[in-house]
């Protein structure tokens, strides 16, 4: 940061992203040296005795060996001097490191030399125009190996080169700070991104609405680093840096509770939790719709979670082409109802008991089931999550819409993706639900879903709410931009959302991308250390955690991340680069993309596991292992960066959870009544 500027145009790479790289390069060119030293130790005298036939004998052998062997030390110094310059310094420190784009220079000009040497070489090896046969085994396989290893190695700078190209990399950010400038390179780059979906994702242009899918989330990704010149390395280290600071701000958030003497926020009394819930609230019923929504996912999940024994599983409820269900309406399925299949086999439910079932996926457009759960006396309409490139378009495209309503607060914003989502999904339900009630009049109506399927029933029910008022919905790990903050507490009366741990997408919302941009700008500025030992250091947390020491001796001034962490404060971090100090600015109303605000909705139950303290550590005991408490939408605006991010986020983790909660809350009160 900011980008590497060579031959005249921007790159997908900085300066220090070649301490790595270069190490690399120079081990196996190390190799390569010692290889050759030898090869030269042994053939020179030979080549005196071959036939002096101008190019085409000695003289040729003996310029091929004599400028490999140059070339490759020659090359080895460079890289050694490349590494070192490239370590220089921290992120922002660019003119410590004003030698590397020379040296780079020099090496790119030097692969016209080691093209044209690795050319003779493969003349004298591999094409038998040269008059110098080479009668030692050895020297014959090192020449040949090295000759095939150069053009490997040549082969991957180009395509390394592919990689770190920017179309776009002429653009001087200087001229961003006129708006026309940057209305200008937003269309650009938004039609870059464009043109790379369609040719990446060609299958998907077919779907209905797969071009405008490509121009929203081409639109989202150019808004959220527009006008910033971060690199890919520089986000993968600012979220290292984050990592760090937000545990050193978790620290310090329980050393002031301690010192304050506050009762903690999270509680393992299962009881005390639900105290104050309606009946319908609780881990039971959460816990039987959770299996529903799984089974929503189909056979690719039974074959995810049973690798080697799905088809097995399968098998035994797969339906040949003469015996379809009669109880049941299946559509866009495969011949064997292989989809059909899966929901049997996680649902544990007949086929009779599956009124309907739509595995029609395209963008904007989900599957799901309505199924006739007579445990429960309920019609539950289970809406799978995101498994397949249609739903991620759809989820990533995250614009606020408006959302109309009957009873919904006026001026209601929802994402976009799932709003079409649910508008789609609600013209093949409305008939279904006619016919179903027809049947089972007294039955209540259930909505659920895992995800994205989450999302979707929310905002399906809230359509079909004036015409089943006492429907419920039982939502999982909820997205976070879904719906504006007044519909959201409107949905707290008949919407129960589930969310584990350090669930990545409960979090997940434009806002939150938006604010970790700003965070990665900050704490890169923040940090003392190079992005090699950053890098280096994020392998370690990784495997080992995060070290105590590190929370402190990370940051120039610690001091200055407590100073940055108010919401209001507009004070900016980045002195010197106008386009990053418009963008570091905390006011709401800098932001790019997104103008309204969206939240997670329902009475939001958050799960995490129990921080074991002192002996509990070393001795197993009988304490529960899961806290909760009811969460407010506010709490999941921020993004954490942490090591079960997309673990929690996983339908089988987030079912093991509560199931361990149920079954934890039952042995305790076994244990009190014994």
């Amino acid at each position: 940061m900011p980008a590497l500027r060579l031959l005249g145009r921007k790159w997908l790479a900085a300066s220090d992203d070649l301490v790595f790289p270069s190490i690399f390069e120079l081990l196996f060119r190390f190799v390569w040296l010692v290889l050759i030293a030898l090869v030269v130790e042994v053939l020179y005298p030979i080549t005196w005795q071959c036939q002096n036939d101008g190019w085409h004998g000695g003289s040729f052998v003996r310029l091929y060996l004599c400028g490999t062997l140059a070339l490759q030390a020659c090359l080895m110094l460079l890289l050694a001097a490349l590494a070192q310059q490239s370590a220089r310094g921290t992120i922002t420190e660019t003119e410590a490191r004003k030698l590397v784009a020379p040296l780079l220079l020099l090496k790119v000009f030097l692969v016209l030399p080691e093209v044209a040497l690795n050319i003779m070489g493969t003349m004298w090896m591999f094409c038998e125009v040269i008059q110098c046969m080479v009668t030692d085994k050895f020297s014959s396989v090192v020449i040949q190996s090295i000759v095939l290893f150069n053009w490997v190695q040549l082969a991957l700078t180009v395509f390394g080169l592919f990689m770190v190209f920017d179309p776009l990399g002429s653009v001087d950010y200087g001229d961003m700070q006129d708006t026309p400038n940057q209305v200008r390179h937003h269309r650009k780059v938004t039609g870059l991104w464009s043109r790379r979906f369609r040719w990446a994702f060609c299958w998907l242009k077919r779907d209905e609405h797969g071009k405008e899918a490509f121009q929203q989330v081409a639109a989202l990704l150019s808004a959220l680093f527009r006008s910033t010149d971060l690199v890919p390395s520089d986000v993968v280290a600012g979220c290292v840096l984050l990592r760090v600071r937000q545990k050193r701000e978790t620290r310090e958030m329980r050393r002031i509770q301690m010192l304050n003497d506050e009762e903690p926020i999270y509680t393992t009394d299962v009881n005390k939790v639900f105290s104050e819930t309606p009946p319908w609230m609780n881990l039971n019923d959460a816990l039987h719709y959770l299996r529903l929504s799984i089974a929503a996912y189909g056979w690719p999940y039974v074959l995810y979670r049973h690798c080697l024994t799905g088809f097995c599983k399968l098998a035994r409820h797969l339906t040949c082409c003469c015996c379809r269900p009669k109880n049941s309406i299946v559509t866009d399925d495969n011949c064997c109802l292989c989809h059909f299949a899966g929901v049997k086999y996680m649902s544990k439910l007949s086929a009779d008991d599956i009124i309907f079932a739509s595995f029609n996926n395209r963008v904007f457009e989900l599957p799901f089931c309505v199924i006739s759960d007579h445990d429960r006396e309920s019609i539950v309409v289970a809406i799978r999550g995101s498994i397949s490139l249609r739903d991620i378009f759809t989820d990533f495209t995250a614009g606020s819409e408006k959302f109309e309503a009957d009873g919904v607060p006026e001026d209601t914003a929802a994402h976009k993706g799932m709003s079409m989502g649910a508008a789609k999904m609600l013209r093949r339900l409305l008939p279904v639900l006619d016919r179903a009630f027809a049947q089972y009049p007294h039955y209540d109506l259930v909505l659920t879903g895992h995800s994205l399927g989450a999302g979707v029933a929310v905002l399906v029910a809230l359509k079909l709410r004036p015409k089943y008022p006492h429907l419920k919905v039982f939502a999982f790990s909820t997205p976070a931009g879904l719906i504006s903050r007044e519909a959201a507490r409107f949905t707290e009366s008949f919407v129960m959302t589930i969310g584990v741990g350090d669930d990545l997408v409960m979090r997940l919302s434009v806002h939150s991308i938006e604010n970790l941009r700003t965070k990665v700008i900050q704490t890169i500025h923040a940090t003392k250390l190079p992005k090699y030992r950053i890098m280096l250091n994020g392998f370690g947390y990784a495997l080992f955690g995060v070290p105590a020491r590190d929370l402190e001796s990370t940051w120039r001034r610690p001091e200055d991340l407590e100073a940055n962490n108010s919401e209001d404060s507009d004070a900016l971090l980045v002195q010197g680069v106008s386009t990053e100090a418009a963008l570091v600015s905390r006011n709401i109303f800098a932001r790019r993309f997104s103008s309204a605000r969206l939240f997670t909705p329902g009475r939001i139950l958050h799960i995490v596991r129990r921080k074991r303290m002192g002996i509990e550590k070393k001795v197993r005991t009988q304490e529960p292992t899961y806290e909760m408490r009811w969460a407010c939408a506010e709490d999941f605006m921020e993004l954490h960066v942490m090591p079960r991010m997309l673990l929690d986020h996983l339908p089988e983790n987030v079912h093991r959870t509560i199931q361990t909660v149920i079954e934890e809350k039952h042995s305790y009160r076994v244990t009190q009544v014994v």
